[in-house]
């Protein structure tokens, strides 16, 4: 469905989308409430939405789950030789240890990882990224930026930098 124009709209906003309906909505019915919050976070959570769409596309094609995706390309930037400890894994991905060895144990059994006792530490482990599993990861990691971009293509690299650099400020105005 193509978006219309919006009559509260300037004309050099973009036409309207579905949010803007719902905030019209609520403002008509509650005009005693500030509803601007809903046009941030309706848009971000319908942004997603889209999101996951895309990412399970992506990882799927090449036989990925979004959490063996998120195992696989922490140890990809980690560099080489493409290792972590379970510990730093569980960091990343913030996952419980419990959670991160049966990830570990699976990811093993599909031959996208391996475990080698760890050089520093006679009871650890390390994990290493396998040949297999790089090649999964960096294949899937390609595909979901071709989605990525398509789902920014109305920005320009500019308007990208921006509207990055306001959702940092929002997250770490949460998360800090």
């Amino acid at each position: 469905m193509a978006p219309t124009p919006h009559p509260d709209l300037p004309a050099n906003q973009p036409a309207a989308d579905e949010v803007d309906a719902v905030l019209a909505a609520w403002e008509r019915e509650r005009p005693d409430l500030d509803v601007s919050p809903l046009g941030v976070f309706s848009r971000v959570s319908r942004l997603a939405r889209l999101l996951d769409i895309a990412r399970r596309e992506a990882f799927g094609a090449g036989g990925l789950e979004a959490w063996e995706f998120d195992v696989l390309s922490a140890l990809r930037r980690a560099g080489t030789p493409y290792e972590l400890s379970p510990g730093a894994l569980v960091a990343q991905t913030l996952v419980t240890s419990g959670t991160m060895t049966n990830r570990i144990d699976r990811l093993t059994a599909r031959g996208h990882v391996e475990r080698e006792p760890s050089p520093t530490d006679r009871r650890g482990v390390i994990v290493r990224l396998t040949p297999r599993g790089q090649e999964a990861v960096d294949a899937a990691m390609e595909l979901l930026l071709a989605h990525e971009q398509e789902l920014l293509a109305a920005l320009t690299p500019d308007d990208r930098e921006h509207l990055a650099a306001t959702l940092r400020q929002v997250l770490t105005g949460l998360e800090g």
